[in-house]
């Protein structure tokens, strides 16, 4: 016995090994949320805490070992036995650190990052990933449409196969258990209903079973499909159908091939007479097992006990939750039996030999009632002093253990009360041969079910024996004849009023496997296929099922060129897999020639030697004209594939003016480094815009309407990476510019790094400050080093632009009057100075058109400075000792503006 403790004082679990008379504590590092034993190992267990971590442990919860992080809460399984390999294997689904979600299996105690396996490549949804049997099934993200994915036996995942133009948004896997799936599908027109798909063997191909099965929502919010897998006997199921506002209950006993509605029974508990005529009226059943696992919910079968069916339903035109009662069939489904007015749980005693009924946790009872012959008559028993509000009933499994356990409360204050019922007293003898007898599963008189011909040992009614420990259902199972219910749809094909099967508009029967070839055989399609597991032999069996054909001989028509993995785009240097295949056409004799694109081709004289895809890595990025050409002596055809070849981008350089015009067109230009042909998207962000403007090109112009400083930026979109650089721009009416050079001793120490450039920029810009004035300086790069100073007007221009343009340009005269003085140098390290110069002055306005400053490798520095009052009062008190430095004969409004240069060395 195993017991937590409450989480919320303290993290322990508690292990008995002599049915509970002691206890041992063992403490915990974690809080578990869910537990989940091995299916054939007692001592094994999978625990899941609330921080999404998976621990397993062997040896009955005394040690764990953490698995893997960020698990999906109930996405972890224990291996299937006769699948895999190792008994200890786990599936289970994580996510990365970059938020992605992957398929991972590996040993419970032994999974470390070396020791995981990948069985998908990919990516998958978030809580997609379900092993279930022999299959194991994900969800791909893709973008508008859902893809799913199977793998049988543990082979390779295979895209799933819907009709194409059943378009899930959800999707729920039903059963696997009798070597099919069988799946309900929402689809894109669907709000409370699903369609019922079932499988091939392999789980891949999906034909329609039953449109518009209702739902009902849950307790706790879950959406329950209102269909019902009776117990006990293959391939009948109950259904709830929503036809217009209506819903009725339907029966298969072929799973799915054919619905019929369920025969009202011809009297009431009374004996009354039932005017009850089909298909106007019929019986309809609630299908909804209970989320409470110790209730037996709205209808119970049970696999020891087939043919009897017991469910809480009503009479008339459509299903109802009003004036229901409780039915009962004896012969699975063909005729019922009202047995009570009221709702009442049902449980089955000694493996269906009695059945129990006690009425519904809304009404208190102390009583119950046991049936001996299949609900005709009850005896009713008392089983508490008090009458007792029911909450759930535990009946325990096995001949020799004949108990019920029930719990439940007084009244809704008092505490839980327990009552343990051993039932053997009302059993008068164990059971012998002459108290059996034989009964035939039938579909309203038709014998052959599934294909045979099944006969059932059952006891007979009313006998108040106890059942045998190797009591056995089944007595005999006789292969029918197949007729046509035998066989359903085929994949492509749908079931048209005449009931045969003709194909969808959307399918071509005359498609004929890729792997074809002249001189081979394929099995082609009859429209139909046998129901999974129907047992008949014989008869039609050899019209519908597939016939075996010679490959024809046929010019190559539907040639389809993919990549492997279904991608446009791939890396520079990776190897690429191109697929190749047609749909007609004789693959033994047809030549197939690829051409990448690049100045590379290859050639194959048949298809077959391209199944496995055709590598080729290209050495360059771009994009690519891949062609295939399919040709034999009888026709050709051909297909191109546009591939995207891309390197990664490292860096983005956003080279853009510093000081531009209004209302002027300026350029700007982004550059990705490294330098490669590649397919780059660019998004620019330009002023205030809320939405950027995309272009495939890396160069736009722009006009700027506004005076001030603006911002740019550009993201670039390479494969999967996204870089992002930003600048701001000056705009003007109008400006003076400087083109500067410096000392030949500064390029010996020129590292030609964005970094250093900034400094020498900053330095600059300090050295060269004046009142009233905005300088911007950028220094380029590369050698010899070079810079560009800009001359901004004053922001406030209130005494007029003509004022503004004759103060800048008598800056300007006393900014070039020092460089030509050799007056502006700076201190680069000790011991060395660095002398700026004057190379070129332009007149205002200025459109910037010199090479150097379209140069694709510029990197500029743009940077505002305005003189404030710390300026002003450093001034005035160095001001004697720099002027001493003035040149003689100059004047005293020059002097003032040598001193303020001198100063900022």
């Amino acid at each position: 016995i195993m017991v937590l403790t409450d989480p919320e004082f303290e993290s322990s679990v508690l292990i008995s090994t002599d049915e509970g008379a002691s206890f041992q504590k063992f403490r915990l590092s974690f809080f578990v949320l869910s537990l989940l034993f091995h299916p054939t190992e007692e001592d094994w267990a999978l625990a899941y805490s609330h921080d999404q971590k998976l621990y397993s442990s062997l040896d009955f919860g005394r040690k764990w070992q953490l698995i893997h992080e960020h698990v999906t809460p109930n996405r972890f399984y224990w291996s299937v036995a006769g699948l895999d390999k190792e008994p200890d294997l786990v599936h289970l689904e994580a996510h990365t650190p970059d938020g992605n979600v992957q398929y991972i299996t590996c040993r419970a105690q032994m999974c470390t990052e070396g020791n995981r396996n990948y069985p998908f490549p990919g990516f998958i949804d978030i809580s997609s990933l379900i092993v279930q049997d022999d299959y194991i099934f994900i969800q791909v993200p893709t973008s508008g449409r859902a893809t799913y994915y199977v793998s049988y036996r543990r082979d390779s995942f295979i895209e799933i196969k819907l009709p194409k133009y059943s378009l899930p948004k959800d999707l729920h896997i039903v059963s696997t258990d009798e070597k099919q799936v069988f799946a309900a599908v929402q689809e894109w027109n669907q709000n409370d209903t699903y369609n019922l798909y079932l499988s091939d063997t392999r789980g891949i191909f999906f034909t329609w079973a039953m449109e518009n099965v209702k739902t009902t929502r849950g307790i706790g919010g879950n959406q329950m499909l209102d269909l019902y897998e009776v117990a006990g006997i293959k391939g009948m199921l109950i259904a709830n159908k929503r036809q217009d506002s209506q819903v009725k209950t339907y029966i298969t006993y072929n799973k799915g091939r054919d619905w019929r509605l369920l025969q009202a029974p011809p009297t009431d508990l009374d004996g009354n007479e039932i005017h009850c005529i089909l298909p106007f009226c019929s019986l309809h059943l609630q299908l909804q097992t209970s989320e409470n696992p110790y209730i037996s919910g709205t209808i119970s079968t049970k696999s020891s006990s087939p043919g009897i069916i017991v469910a809480t339903g009503n009479i008339g035109a459509e299903l109802s939750y009003n004036n229901v009662g409780m039915f009962v069939s004896s012969d699975a489904g063909n005729t019922w039996r009202q047995i009570f007015e009221e709702e009442h749980n049902i449980w089955f005693l000694d493996r269906g030999g009695a059945l129990v009924a006690v009425k519904q946790p809304s009404v208190p009872t102390r009583n119950l009632w046991v049936s001996f012959d299949e609900g005709r008559q009850w005896s009713q028993y008392t089983f508490s002093s008090v009458p007792l509000f029911v909450d759930g009933v535990l009946v325990e499994a096995g001949a020799e253990n004949q108990i019920m356990t029930f719990f439940g409360h007084f009244s809704h204050r008092s505490e839980w009360q327990l009552i343990k019922i051993d039932y053997r007293a009302i059993f008068s003898r164990k059971c012998t041969e002459e108290d059996y007898q034989t009964w035939h599963l039938h579909n309203q008189g038709e014998p052959c079910v599934m294909g045979q011909k099944q006969i059932y040992m059952k006891r007979r009614p009313g006998n108040h024996c106890m059942l045998g420990v190797d009591y056995s259902t089944v007595l005999s199972a006789e292969s029918c004849i197949c007729r046509a219910h035998d066989f359903e749809c085929d994949y492509g094909y749908e079931r048209r009023s005449d009931g045969n099967c003709r194909p969808s508009f959307w399918f071509n029967p005359y498609t004929v496997s890729r792997s074809c070839s002249q001189g081979q055989n394929f099995f082609n399609s009859t429209g139909y296929r046998k129901v999974v597991l129907n047992n008949c032999t014989k008869g039609v069996k050899e019209i519908y099922t597939a016939r075996k054909q010679q490959c024809p001989n046929r010019p190559p028509k539907g040639l389809v060129l993919t990549t492997k993995d279904g991608k446009l785009t791939a890396n520079r240097g990776s190897n690429v897999t191109f697929l190749v295949h047609f749909d007609e056409g004789d693959s033994m004799r047809t030549n197939i020639q690829l051409d990448f694109g690049d100045g590379t081709a290859v050639s194959y004289s048949n298809l077959s030697w391209t199944e496995e895809g055709i590598k080729h890595a290209y050495k360059s990025a771009g994009i690519f004209r891949v062609t295939a050409l399919a040709e034999n002596t009888l026709g050709y055809d051909s297909t191109t594939l546009f591939l995207h070849v891309t390197c990664p981008v490292e860096h983005v350089q956003l080279l853009a003016p510093f000081v531009v015009i209004r209302n002027k067109e300026v350029n700007i230009t982004a550059v990705v480094l490294p330098i490669q042909p590649r397919t780059v998207t660019y998004f620019w962000w330009l002023g205030n815009n809320t939405e950027p403007l995309i272009t495939l090109d890396g160069s736009i112009s722009y006009t700027f309407r506004s005076e001030g400083m603006h911002t740019i930026t550009v993201q670039v979109s390479a494969a999967n990476t996204i870089l992002q650089d930003t600048k701001t721009i000056a705009v003007k009416e109008f400006f003076k510019s400087l083109l500067l050079s410096f000392s030949p001793n500064l390029d010996e120490f020129n590292p030609d790094i964005p970094e250093w450039r900034q400094d020498v920029g900053r330095v600059i810009k300090k050295v060269c400050d004046f009142p009233g004035e905005q300088l911007l300086v950028a220094v380029f790069p590369g050698v010899p080093t070079a810079a560009e100073l800009f001359l901004l007007p004053n922001k406030n221009q209130s005494e007029g632009r003509k004022k503004s343009e004759d103060a800048l340009e008598q800056t300007s005269s006393t900014i070039v009057n020092a460089l030509n003085q050799n007056l502006v140098e700076f201190e680069l390290k000790p011991g060395v100075r660095v002398i700026v110069y004057n190379t070129q002055l332009t007149l205002a306005p200025l459109v910037d058109s010199s090479p150097r400053h379209n140069s694709s490798a510029m990197l500029m520095l743009l940077s505002v400075v305005f003189l404030g009052l710390a300026v002003f009062l450093i001034y005035k008190f160095k001001r004697f000792m720099v002027c001493n430095a003035a040149p003689a004969g100059t004047g005293p409004q020059t002097q003032k503006r040598l001193c303020s240069l001198r100063y900022f060395q």
